[in-house]
Protein backbone atom coordinates (compact mmCIF):
# COMPACT_ATOMS: atom_id res chain seq x y z
CA UNK A 1 0.00 0.00 0.00
CA UNK A 2 1.69 3.48 -0.91
CA UNK A 3 1.89 6.02 1.74
CA UNK A 4 -0.69 8.88 1.53
CA UNK A 5 0.75 12.30 0.38
CA UNK A 6 -1.76 15.15 1.71
CA UNK A 7 -3.11 17.52 0.46
CA UNK A 8 -5.68 14.84 -0.43
CA UNK A 9 -8.77 15.38 -2.98
CA UNK A 10 -11.03 15.86 -3.33
CA UNK A 11 -9.21 19.73 -3.13
CA UNK A 12 -12.04 21.79 -2.03
CA UNK A 13 -9.67 25.11 -1.07
CA UNK A 14 -7.25 27.28 -2.40
CA UNK A 15 -4.95 26.93 0.87
CA UNK A 16 -4.81 22.93 0.31
CA UNK A 17 -4.23 23.55 -3.86
CA UNK A 18 -1.33 25.57 -3.08
CA UNK A 19 0.02 23.51 -0.44
CA UNK A 20 0.37 20.43 -2.57
CA UNK A 21 1.54 22.75 -5.91
CA UNK A 22 4.74 24.18 -3.18
CA UNK A 23 5.21 20.59 -2.10
CA UNK A 24 6.19 19.77 -5.67
CA UNK A 25 8.06 22.92 -6.39
CA UNK A 26 9.90 22.20 -3.62
CA UNK A 27 10.88 18.75 -4.53
CA UNK A 28 11.43 19.53 -7.89
CA UNK A 29 13.75 21.99 -7.28
CA UNK A 30 15.89 19.58 -4.90
CA UNK A 31 16.53 17.61 -8.40
CA UNK A 32 16.02 14.36 -7.01
CA UNK A 33 14.61 11.90 -8.86
CA UNK A 34 13.93 8.48 -6.54
CA UNK A 35 12.42 11.48 -4.02
CA UNK A 36 10.30 13.13 -7.00
CA UNK A 37 9.05 10.33 -8.52
CA UNK A 38 7.85 8.73 -5.24
CA UNK A 39 5.18 11.47 -5.36
CA UNK A 40 4.01 9.66 -8.65
CA UNK A 41 1.45 6.13 -8.28
CA UNK A 42 3.78 3.46 -9.75
CA UNK A 43 1.73 3.57 -13.12
CA UNK A 44 1.96 7.18 -12.82
CA UNK A 45 1.21 8.20 -17.30
CA UNK A 46 2.99 11.49 -18.36
CA UNK A 47 3.46 13.78 -21.24
CA UNK A 48 6.16 16.05 -21.00
CA UNK A 49 6.49 17.95 -24.29
CA UNK A 50 6.55 15.48 -26.84
CA UNK A 51 7.46 12.58 -24.82
CA UNK A 52 5.34 9.63 -23.50
CA UNK A 53 6.09 8.08 -20.33
CA UNK A 54 4.63 5.55 -17.73
CA UNK A 55 5.58 4.64 -14.73
CA UNK A 56 7.92 5.14 -11.68
CA UNK A 57 10.89 4.43 -13.29
CA UNK A 58 10.45 6.17 -16.75
CA UNK A 59 9.66 9.10 -14.63
CA UNK A 60 13.24 8.42 -12.46
CA UNK A 61 15.15 7.97 -16.33
CA UNK A 62 13.71 11.32 -17.31
CA UNK A 63 14.07 13.33 -14.25
CA UNK A 64 17.80 11.91 -14.34
CA UNK A 65 18.45 12.77 -17.99
CA UNK A 66 16.23 16.13 -17.80
CA UNK A 67 19.03 17.43 -14.48
CA UNK A 68 21.74 16.34 -16.09
CA UNK A 69 21.14 18.47 -19.03
CA UNK A 70 19.03 21.60 -17.49
CA UNK A 71 22.24 22.43 -15.35
CA UNK A 72 21.53 25.02 -12.21
CA UNK A 73 17.87 24.41 -12.62
CA UNK A 74 15.53 26.51 -10.49
CA UNK A 75 11.60 26.76 -10.88
CA UNK A 76 8.62 27.93 -9.61
CA UNK A 77 5.31 26.99 -9.86
CA UNK A 78 1.72 28.62 -9.80
CA UNK A 79 -1.75 27.61 -8.61
CA UNK A 80 -3.78 28.28 -12.02
CA UNK A 81 -7.06 26.12 -10.86
CA UNK A 82 -8.29 22.98 -8.84
CA UNK A 83 -11.49 21.32 -8.86
CA UNK A 84 -11.93 17.83 -7.13
CA UNK A 85 -9.39 15.61 -7.84
CA UNK A 86 -7.13 17.82 -10.43
CA UNK A 87 -4.97 20.96 -10.28
CA UNK A 88 -3.66 23.21 -13.22
CA UNK A 89 -0.66 24.97 -12.38
CA UNK A 90 1.83 27.54 -14.92
CA UNK A 91 5.63 27.55 -14.26
CA UNK A 92 8.96 28.85 -15.31
CA UNK A 93 12.25 27.45 -14.78
CA UNK A 94 15.98 28.73 -15.74
CA UNK A 95 18.55 26.57 -16.80
CA UNK A 96 21.68 26.66 -18.56
CA UNK A 97 23.11 24.06 -21.37
CA UNK A 98 26.43 22.81 -21.05
CA UNK A 99 27.72 25.30 -23.40
CA UNK A 100 26.68 28.45 -20.91
CA UNK A 101 23.61 29.05 -22.86
CA UNK A 102 20.82 30.73 -20.21
CA UNK A 103 16.83 29.31 -21.24
CA UNK A 104 14.23 30.19 -19.11
CA UNK A 105 11.13 27.62 -19.69
CA UNK A 106 7.81 28.24 -19.80
CA UNK A 107 4.73 25.94 -19.08
CA UNK A 108 1.49 24.39 -18.22
CA UNK A 109 0.57 21.37 -16.41
CA UNK A 110 -2.37 19.70 -15.76
CA UNK A 111 -2.04 17.12 -12.25
CA UNK A 112 -4.71 14.25 -11.60
CA UNK A 113 -4.40 12.79 -7.78
CA UNK A 114 -5.71 8.99 -7.06
CA UNK A 115 -7.21 9.20 -3.29
CA UNK A 116 -3.76 8.82 -1.82
CA UNK A 117 -2.91 12.11 -3.11
CA UNK A 118 -0.29 10.33 -5.30
CA UNK A 119 0.14 12.14 -8.97
CA UNK A 120 -1.05 9.37 -11.31
CA UNK A 121 -1.45 11.91 -14.50
CA UNK A 122 1.00 14.45 -15.25
CA UNK A 123 0.20 16.65 -18.94
CA UNK A 124 2.80 19.07 -19.67
CA UNK A 125 3.18 21.52 -22.19
CA UNK A 126 6.78 23.67 -22.50
CA UNK A 127 8.71 26.31 -24.30
CA UNK A 128 12.01 27.40 -24.37
CA UNK A 129 12.79 31.17 -24.43
CA UNK A 130 16.85 31.65 -24.96
CA UNK A 131 17.81 34.62 -22.24
CA UNK A 132 20.81 36.51 -21.28
CA UNK A 133 22.60 35.66 -17.77
CA UNK A 134 21.66 39.25 -17.08
CA UNK A 135 17.68 38.18 -17.69
CA UNK A 136 17.54 35.98 -15.62
CA UNK A 137 15.15 36.47 -12.03
CA UNK A 138 15.62 33.37 -10.37
CA UNK A 139 19.02 33.80 -8.27
CA UNK A 140 18.13 31.78 -5.05
CA UNK A 141 20.79 29.23 -4.02
CA UNK A 142 20.06 25.42 -5.68
CA UNK A 143 17.49 23.90 -3.50
CA UNK A 144 14.01 25.21 -2.63
CA UNK A 145 12.77 28.48 -3.01
CA UNK A 146 13.47 30.81 -0.16
CA UNK A 147 9.64 31.42 1.35
CA UNK A 148 10.17 35.51 0.97
CA UNK A 149 11.35 34.80 -3.13
CA UNK A 150 8.63 36.37 -5.29
CA UNK A 151 6.26 33.76 -7.15
CA UNK A 152 5.59 33.88 -10.96
CA UNK A 153 3.40 36.60 -10.95
CA UNK A 154 5.10 39.35 -8.54
CA UNK A 155 7.75 38.78 -11.22
CA UNK A 156 5.68 39.70 -13.96
CA UNK A 157 6.09 36.20 -15.43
Amino acid sequence: MEAERPPLPPFTNAQDAMRKVRGAEDAWNGRDPERVSLAYTPDSVWRNRSEFLQGREAIKDFLTRKWAREQDYRLIKELWAFHENRIAVRFAYEWHDDAGAWFRSYGNENWEFDAHGLMQRRIASINDLPIREDERKFHWPLGKRPDDHPGLSALGL
